[in-house]
């Protein structure tokens, strides 16, 4: 059973895959808590940051094979394939952004978290491999996540070949957003959440729903949804506050004290 940690400190939510000794892979239960605590960490008004990990040399090894195998009506023959889109949708959906903080290897259903991350960075010896052709079976589910952000040809080497792939090679898919070396990849994350933190709740809440939308968009629909998204935003108690913060040379309330 995968066990995942949940804690909040300083506006920042961190959800950690935490079953080192089966290489954080994802059981149905562990991926129910997984979507409980995104739904905690949307919810909650002193969150401003998701920050999404594992424990050990494993970010994720993706399904748990050994249930698969079994009668397990949970297993990935059964319900753990919606159990898995259920935490897709919830980090794709989510009001907060997601950073990936990726410390280990990572294969399978993990690179489908990798990619539903906003923002993913990687530590220099992660290594990721899209194995799934290798046990009979496709990346069906988290070929919805992953094509949306990795380049098409990268995808299908990855994916056909299930080839274990270095975080530079991850990177030039479009998988993760940058790699950095282990011993300042803390430091990395932190740059970044801080860096999310100076934005608006509302106004990070509505790009990530521009960055969703648009693209899906048909062409003459484009400028109306971002026409009138900018109008909401612009007469907004918050817009009210960032420009009035902006002209008075202040930090805007939201902003981290320190």
């Amino acid at each position: 059973m995968t066990n995942v940690r949940y804690g909040v400190d300083d506006a920042v939510a961190t959800i950690t895959l935490d079953s080192p000794e089966s290489r954080n892979q994802l059981d149905f239960e562990g991926m129910q808590t997984l979507s409980r605590y995104l739904a905690s960490a949307g919810s909650d008004p002193d969150v401003r940051v998701v920050v999404l990990t594992g424990s050990g040399s494993t970010f994720c090894a993706g399904a748990d094979l050994s249930a698969a195998l079994s009668a397990d009506a949970e297993g990935f023959a059964g319900s753990g394939p919606q159990a898995l889109v259920d935490v897709l949708t919830a980090m794709l959906g989510h009001p907060k952004p997601i950073v990936g903080r990726i410390q280990g290897h990572v294969a399978g259903g993990g690179n489908g978290l990798v990619a539903a991350c906003d923002v993913a960075v990687a530590s220099q010896d992660a290594r990721f491999a899209f194995s799934e052709v290798r046990v009979g079976v496709a990346p069906s589910v988290i070929s919805v996540v992953c094509l949306q952000v990795m380049n098409r040809r990268a995808a299908q080497q990855l994916f056909l070949t299930g080839e274990r792939v270095d975080a530079e090679a991850a990177l030039r898919a479009g998988l993760v957003t940058s790699v950095v070396p282990a011993e300042v990849l803390d430091e990395a994350v932190a740059v970044i959440v801080r860096s999310m933190r100076l934005g608006g709740p509302l106004a990070l809440a509505r790009t990530k729903e521009l960055l969703r939308r648009v693209p899906a968009l048909p062409g003459a629909e484009e400028f109306d949804v971002a026409s009138a998204l900018s109008a909401e935003l612009f007469a907004s108690d918050e817009a009210r506050e960032g420009m009035s913060a902006y002209l008075e040379k202040r930090p805007p309330r939201w902003a981290p004290s320190d």
